[in-house]
């Protein structure tokens, strides 16, 4: 499946008294992607949650930090849906300086699943979202 690359600027909300990236802003970095990733593919949350009765919710997230992003970088986040099974789907990341082939900053994986929106249960993923994760 093909990688989808997210650029985004480091600004001075996402740093500390450093200059350094927080973390934390990483893993903001890293959903923008994914949604980024999925309205690429067609994907509109606000029709999964009214006509689909569908929320798709992080369940697990694992990342490697390998070096320190800093303000004004520019950086580029990719996404790329790894598998897809059930109520569930794995996208790998990675988040690089300067350009989609860069500094490796930090990689990792987010386990995305799908969720009935009223009675907040997993379900397989619909018929309609399952055609655009698997192209």
């Amino acid at each position: 499946m093909s990688q989808f690359v997210f650029p985004v600027r480091v600004y001075l909300e996402d740093t500390d008294a450093h200059g350094m990236v927080y973390n934390a802003s990483f893993f903001r970095y890293l959903e923008r992607a994914r949604t980024e990733w999925l309205r690429a593919h067609g994907v509109d949350h606000t029709f999964l949650r009214e006509q689909e009765r569908v929320v798709l919710v992080l369940v697990g997230t694992e990342i490697k930090f390998t070096r320190p992003a800093r303000l004004d970088d520019m950086l580029y986040i990719t996404a790329e849906l790894s598998q897809l099974k059930g109520a569930r789907f794995i996208f790998e990341q990675s988040v690089r300086r300067e350009s989609p082939d860069g500094e490796l900053l930090c990689k990792g994986t987010a386990e995305v699943a799908c969720m009935d929106s009223e009675q907040l249960k997993a379900r397989r993923v619909p018929a309609a979202l399952l055609s655009v994760l698997s192209e």
